[in-house]
């Protein structure tokens, strides 16, 4: 973000951060987070159990362009190195956008080759992401800056392979924390070859990554925005089952009931690879299961966060009856449910796309329901202390 940006310009990231930091909210007692916040209390510690704790429910916003949870390593890295740093609320949210913004157009850059060999995008670009926020608040030199973001590109990976089990977030969370670490390296002295992030042998050729040309520049304000096409989630469960849930829901609404009949869910093969469970074995698996979570939503309706707290055996049972092909044809994350060969609903996208964004209304629902009304005064003056907001959320030290 540009340093003459608006108090409207600003008003997109903002949001994006609240819903994110009420995620971390309601995350931060999970098994995931809960683990890396008793590795360590050092600096990187906390971003990553604060990082840990934002993408552990699988509720955060996500950047479909590159398929990154791009607020789960940006805003953790920008918010704790600020209170680390005594710098406000205001100064944090800048550097988030600003991060925000190189680490979106590096996943989008990079899709989909990355996600194509299982990599995880937001494990990958996350540090690059958390190393610009950091850079900012560091307030590094251009070439400081650059030292940071090749730095903290030595420790990028991750893989889908971990979805649906804790090491999803915790690489996240190791992911913002790599970012930090490479950016206060970069302030110490240290340096890279740049030839560790581009070429066969460097970050661009082992993994498959491409490196966009304004990759880590401010963001521009107006419609070219990456945050401007973000999505804010509506189910905590990943971006791939979200249209099947619609889709399930509408059939629902109009009176269709499964009674034991082989259905069908048509995705695109994206959304697959995303939601890739075939048959859910605990909570934490089912908000990748495609078949799950239509199953559930046909018996009790649209699933909320308590609902992928454990299994439930019936619904397990009943997304045996869930058959799920790929379909090129359908947008990223659309679907078609069908019975029978009758097709019952289709959704081209869910609630929460950039094409049907969340109303102030339903961001401010969602909020209270992961944090009650704790964060409401603590985000309302960005000029008061970025700590008084981790320490709002319950993700500060005693």
């Amino acid at each position: 973000m540009s340093e003459s940006a608006s108090d409207a310009d600003r008003v997109p990231y903002l949001a994006a951060l609240t819903d994110w930091l009420a995620c971390a909210c309601a995350g931060a007692n999970e098994r995931a987070a809960a683990a890396v916040r008793a590795s360590g209390d050092d600096l990187l510690a906390e971003v990553a159990f604060v990082a840990t704790a934002g993408h552990v429910l699988d509720f955060d916003d996500t950047f479909t362009e590159g398929v990154a949870h791009v607020s789960a390593a940006c805003a953790p890295a920008a918010l704790v190195l600020a209170a680390h740093l005594g710098l406000s609320l205001g100064a944090a949210l800048d550097a988030y956008a600003e991060g925000f913004e190189a680490m979106a157009a590096l996943a989008a850059a990079s899709h989909p080759a990355l996600y194509e060999r299982g990599w995880h995008p937001t494990a990958v670009c996350g540090p690059l992401g958390a190393a610009v926020a950091a850079a900012r608040l560091l307030e590094l030199t251009a070439a400081q800056r650059k030292n940071a973001i090749a730095i903290s590109l030595l420790r990028a990976g991750g893989t889908r392979g971990a979805f649906g089990s804790d090491g999803k977030a915790i690489q996240v969370g190791l992911a913002a924390a790599a970012g930090v670490q490479g950016a206060l390296l970069a302030r110490a002295g240290a340096s890279v070859d740049p030839r560790a992030v581009h070429g066969a042998l460097g970050f661009e050729g082992v993994l498959g990554a491409r490196w966009p040309q304004a990759s880590g520049t401010p963001a521009p304000v107006g419609s070219t925005r990456a945050i401007d096409r973000n999505w804010i989630k509506l189910y905590a469960s990943c971006l791939g089952t979200h249209s099947p849930i619609e889709a399930a829901a509408q059939a629902r609404e109009e009176g269709f009931r499964d009674g034991g009949v082989q259905l069908e869910v048509r995705v695109h093969p994206i959304a697959r690879q995303a939601a890739n469970v075939q048959l859910a074995s605990d909570g934490l698996s089912a908000k990748f299961s495609i078949q799950y979570c239509v199953a559930h939503t046909l018996a009790h309706g649209r699933p909320r966060v308590r609902d992928f707290a454990v299994i439930d055996v019936v619904t397990r049972e009943a997304s045996r009856l869930v058959r799920v092909t790929v379909d090129e044809s359908l947008p990223q994350f659309g679907a078609i449910l069908s019975a029978g060969g009758k097709e019952l609903a289709s959704v081209p996208s869910p609630p929460g796309s950039p094409d049907r964004p969340v109303p102030p209304s339903r961001l401010s629902a969602k909020v209270a329901e992961l944090a009650g009304d704790r964060l409401q005064a603590a985000l309302a003056d960005l000029g008061a202390l970025a700590a008084a907001a981790l320490t709002a959320a319950g993700l500060r030290r005693a």
